[in-house]
């Protein structure tokens, strides 16, 4: 989902019509898809396979929210609760040495993730998320 708001980012003004009504679409139905308790799962459409949380996806999710209020793409006060909630809990899963958990491994398919588990590309999503959320300010 990341990949959309990087591309915008630099594609020439007549082109971003079709990846911007792209990205409003995608991000409408990710909201849908979005757990309870503010995370996606592993596999969004099989949340019952792989019922625990994934923090990389999340952070890259929450950062394409995030962009998208603040490009003016997504109505804030529509999209808000569910950036509030993804963010809360990505910052529930980064422990007391600073360490941040339920990075699912590197795959071409969803893999089974636990709380101990953590990949570098987890951490550069969060910051990632973090840094667009900051600008809000």
């Amino acid at each position: 989902m990341a990949g959309i708001p990087n591309l915008l980012k630099y594609l020439p003004q007549e082109y971003k019509g079709f990846y911007e009504d792209l990205f409003i679409e995608l991000i409408g139905r990710l909201v849908e898809l979005q757990d309870e308790n503010g995370y996606w799962h592993a596999s969004l459409l099989d949340p019952e396979s792989y019922p625990v949380p994934e923090a990389s996806a999340t952070a890259l999710i929450t950062y394409a929210i995030a962009y998208g209020i603040n490009e003016g793409l997504l109505d804030k006060k529509e999209y808000l609760p569910a950036l509030t909630k993804s963010w809360n809990w990505l910052m529930s899963v980064v422990d007391e040495d600073g360490k941040l958990g339920w990075v699912q491994p590197i795959g071409a398919d969803p893999k089974k993730v636990i709380g101990d588990m953590t990949a570098v590309y987890g951490v550069g999503a969060v910051l990632m998320a973090g840094t667009e959320i900051c600008k809000m300010k």
